[in-house]
C-alpha cells in the first residue's frame, strides 16, 4: 500500500479506523478481499504473484499492514516477499512485539517497508529502515513510502481529513472521499526520494492515477468498541474507473 491512515483510540466507539490505498501496477494479478480459504480466519486482499498481502484482518481481532519504503537506489532482486510478513502476522497467535522481535532478522533481509501489526490490545510499527518496534499511543497516524507521520503532503492532508472524518461515524463517506483526493502537490513540497520528477508528482496524490499504475484499491476498516468490524474495499481498474466493491461485517472472537 502506499497510503495507511490510522486512528488508535482516538475515538470512543471506535478504538480502530484505517483508510488506506494501495497503489500498484494494474498488471500485477490480484485477488480482492475475501476470506481466505487455506487461512479462513483471515479477510484480505491477495497478491497472486507472492502469496501475500497489504491489508487485512483476522476474525480473532487482529490486524495488520504494510507500505514499501521508496529508495530505488536500495531495492534488492530476489529479495522476500514482504506481503508474507501481513499474511504470515493474521495467521499466527504472537502478541505484536513478540512477532516483530522475532522476525526482525528476516525483515532485514527484505526491501524496505513499513509494518503495522495489532491485536486489538496493542498497535505496533515496525520498519527495516530505521527505528526501533514501537507501540502506538491513542492518536492519529500516517504512513506512505517513508517512515511513520514522516511529513509528505498526502500524509500531512490525509492525517487532518481522518481527524475530521472520525467526527461523522458512523457514516464512512468522508473516509472514502479523503481516500480519493487526486490532488497534486506543489513541487516545492514533494520529497525527492530517488524517482523522476514526473513521478515524484504523480505519487504525492493520495489516489494515485496513471495507465499502467495506480490506486488499485481504497480499504476502509472500523472495528466497534464491541467486537463488530466492518471491512470495506473498493478496487479501481484503469483510468480510475470503480471495479468491484466488497463489504464485510463480523465479530471479532476476541472481544
Amino acid at each position: 500500500m502506499c497510503l495507511i491512515l490510522v486512528a488508535w483510540r482516538a475515538h470512543p466507539d471506535y478504538p480502530l479506523v484505517v483508510a488506506a490505498n494501495r497503489d500498484e501496477f494494474f498488471s500485477r494479478p490480484t485477488a480482492p478481499a475475501a476470506f481466505w480459504q487455506d487461512v479462513p480466519q483471515v479477510l484480505a486482499g491477495r497478491d497472486l504473484d507472492a502469496g501475500g498481502t497489504w491489508m487485512g484482518v483476522a476474525r480473532t481481532g487482529r490486524f495488520a499492514a504494510l507500505t514499501n519504503f521508496r529508495d530505488p537506489a536500495q531495492n534488492r532482486s530476489g529479495a522476500p516477499s514482504r506481503g508474507r510478513l501481513v499474511a504470515d502476522f493474521l495467521a499466527g497467535k504472537e502478541t505484536p512485539q513478540a512477532y516483530l522481535e522475532r522476525i526482525a532478522a528476516h525483515g532485514r533481509l527484505c526491501n524496505g517497508y513499513n509494518l503495522l501489526v495489532g491485536d486489538g490490545a496493542t498497535l505496533w510499527w515496525s520498519s527495516n529502515m530505521g527505528g526501533a518496534p514501537c507501540a502506538l499511543q491513542p492518536g492519529v497516524y500516517g504512513v506512505s513510502n517513508h517512515l511513520l507521520d514522516t511529513p509528505w503532503p498526502k500524509v500531512g492532508a490525509g492525517k487532518t481529513a481522518l481527524a475530521q472524518a472520525l467526527e461523522r461515524l458512523p457514516d464512512d463517506q468522508a473516509l472514502f472521499a479523503l481516500l480519493q483526493d487526486d490532488g497534486i502537490h506543489p513541487d516545492v513540497h514533494l520529497p525527492q526520494t530517488g524517482v523522476p520528477l514526473e513521478w515524484e508528482r504523480l505519487l504525492s496524490s493520495a489516489f494515485v492515477k496513471s495507465p499502467d499504475y495506480g490506486t488499485r484499491s481504497s480499504t476502509v476498516l472500523c472495528v466497534e468498541q464491541d467486537g463488530w468490524a466492518s471491512f470495506d474495499e473498493q478496487t479501481w481498474l484503469p483510468g480510475a474507473k470503480p471495479g468491484e466493491r466488497r463489504r464485510y461485517r463480523f465479530m471479532s472472537q476476541a472481544s
